[in-house]
């Protein structure tokens, strides 16, 4: 169970979160969660280059340890990098100190002030561990999922998440994974394409 648009309250309660940007220019914030890995990253830099889009890619420690030429090419190409976390921990499920250690390894590979994290679940003891211990630090939400990672989704349904609910200021996810990618292949460019018709520009965060 999940939802393409993140409802009022949970901003509400995740008040210090960033959950999207500002509304008052026609800019998108793409994300993509879990890389790099072989195949699709590189796929998602080239369509990204296509159509002159910057991103930001929130990248899994121990992936960039297997695939540091990947993670090099992201960040050759102008992209922003945010950390996931090294091993993909579930913050609900984790105690606090195991999962700030967690960040804090992945933090070593990309020494980012973006964090996002995995699964989008938090809880509000670790937001206020990870502040603490790296002052500065922006943890990176969402108002747009594409629910590409739902092995049961349509692709079409994929593309009709972002376009349907994409605006001014959203910060949308995507993710560049084994799993995700027979939606994603299809929904990017598409979604790009019908953007840029809207006016659109792509930043990173």
């Amino acid at each position: 169970m999940y939802l393409v648009k993140t409802p009022t309250l949970l901003k509400w309660y995740y008040n210090k979160l960033t959950w999207h940007k500002s509304r008052t220019e026609k800019k998108i914030y793409l994300t993509f969660d879990d890389g790099p890995i072989p195949d699709v990253t590189p796929f998602v830099l080239n369509t990204l280059k296509k159509f002159n889009a910057k991103a930001t890619f929130f990248c899994i420690g121990d992936n960039i340890r297997k695939h540091p030429s990947i993670f090099e090419a992201v960040q050759a190409d102008g992209h922003a990098i945010g950390n996931h976390t090294y091993n993909h921990l579930k913050g609900w499920d984790t105690p606090d100190e195991v999962y700030t250690e967690n960040m804090l390894k992945c933090d070593e590979l990309i020494h980012s002030h973006l964090f996002r994290p995995p699964y989008g679940r938090i809880k509000r003891s670790q937001v206020k561990a990870l502040k603490a211990l790296k002052p500065g630090l922006d943890i990176i939400m969402w108002d747009v999922l594409s629910g590409d990672f739902d092995t049961s989704l349509l692709p079409e349904n994929c593309l009709k998440n972002v376009t349907r609910h994409t605006t001014s200021g959203s910060i949308v996810v995507f993710h560049d994974s084994l799993k995700a990618f027979p939606r994603l292949e299809y929904a990017l460019p598409k979604a790009l394409e019908f953007w840029v018709a809207q006016d659109y520009s792509f930043e990173s965060l």
